[in-house]
């Protein structure tokens, strides 16, 4: 996800059918026990059907969630969301899925990680659908507003199924804007759901350490220096590298500051790097989130790390995002919980994003 030039500072006011067999008779049961019985039995009943296993993946999609999205051509449109529904019901993955409606995040949870005065100025731009909300990079448009707080809505109707216990993992295809920092817009993002997120996971839930795992090509600036002195993220980010690539940011020195020095870890891979390149450091990536024992798993998986991308310059298949969401999960699961959240993130090849989002489906839902 993101631009290709360097990371701008956001101003506040810059322009931008087979027959059924028959039913066995219901084998006699006298009345008297019947009556004496003062609670259902327990017993297995060969005539009740057992219930339905739940999914384990809860997957937030719907028409209010494609509205984020950028007119007039721009990389990061609102037919991403169609582009990954599609092959999604061509691989008939919808029945490994729960699948819920997003909603729209109130000012209180948007303002959990971004400041107020950011929050106002993106209500201001979204009225008049005029100018930028970056120094553009990314535009505003009627109702940007409520787009991208349908976004952290989204993201957060899934973590809430995962942290209430009635889902393991989740999947949210137009999410992961990772690069809004707590007072500015970039790279396409608009509001931090990612960082909202963690923000409300611990305040609601009483985590004490959430894992922030990110295989998008570009670095994951917002969430990074949201948390750079935070030691309960822990941060753990493939991209290529920022001298060649926006934001520019994330050098392997960058490890945290502060008490949380050594809970952050960056990784950057040079232009062409490819499966084999992911196959090298992601074990790195494993070994840094098993030390810390994180109590929740958020995935960023961008599809724009895939080759063909127009604006990114590495060359991942999908089977580098089918390997990081199965192995996050079965750490998940070594460590307990199983809590992983997915986040669709970035990717402009319409075909990459459906193939890699669709990947990361089918490790999770497995």
């Amino acid at each position: 996800m993101g631009a290709g030039r360097s990371r701008p500072r956001i101003i506040f006011d810059s322009p931008a059918v087979g027959q059924v067999p028959p039913v066995p008779a219901r084998p006699f049961v006298p009345a008297s026990v019947v009556l004496v019985s003062a609670q259902p039995s327990r017993e297995f009943d060969p005539m009740q059907t057992p219930a339905p296993r739940e999914p384990a993946l809860a997957l937030v999609t719907g028409e209010r969630l494609a509205r984020y999205g950028f007119p007039d051509g721009h990389p990061f449109g609102p037919d991403r969301h169609a582009a990954f529904l599609r092959e999604f019901e061509a691989r008939g993955l919808a029945s490994r899925t729960r699948q819920l409606e997003p909603r729209e995040a109130t000012y209180e949870e948007i303002t959990a990680f971004h400041v107020p005065a950011y929050v106002e100025f993106v209500r201001e731009r979204s009225a008049s659908g005029q100018g930028f909300l970056d120094a553009g990079d990314t535009p505003a448009f009627r109702g940007v507003y409520e787009a991208a707080a349908t976004v952290v809505g989204a993201s957060l109707r899934a973590a809430e199924a995962i942290l209430e216990g009635s889902a393991r993992r989740g999947f949210v295809p137009i999410a992961g804007l990772h690069h809004a920092g707590r007072d500015h817009a970039a790279g396409f993002c608009v509001f931090n759901d990612c960082g909202v997120v963690i923000e409300l996971a611990r305040k609601r839930h009483g985590l004490e350490r959430i894992g922030y795992v990110d295989i998008d090509a570009h670095h994951g600036d917002g969430v990074f220096y949201g948390f750079e002195d935070d030691p309960g993220v822990i941060f753990a980010d493939i991209h290529e590298d920022g001298r060649t690539l926006y934001p520019g940011t994330g050098a392997a020195e960058e490890r945290g500051a502060g008490a949380a020095e050594g809970t952050k870890l960056n990784i950057p891979v040079p232009p062409g790097a490819d499966d084999e390149t992911f196959a090298r450091v992601w074990p790195s990536v494993l070994e840094h989130l098993e030390r810390f024992e994180p109590e929740l798993i958020v995935l960023q998986c961008g599809a724009d790390s895939l080759e063909g991308d127009p604006i990114t310059h590495l060359r991942y298949t999908a089977r580098a995002h089918a390997r990081a969401a199965s192995d996050l999960a079965a750490l998940a699961d070594r460590l307990g919980h199983g809590r992983v959240l997915a986040l669709g993130g970035g990717g402009y090849n319409r075909a990459n994003l459906a193939g890699a989002w669709c990947a990361v489906v089918e490790a999770l839902s497995g």
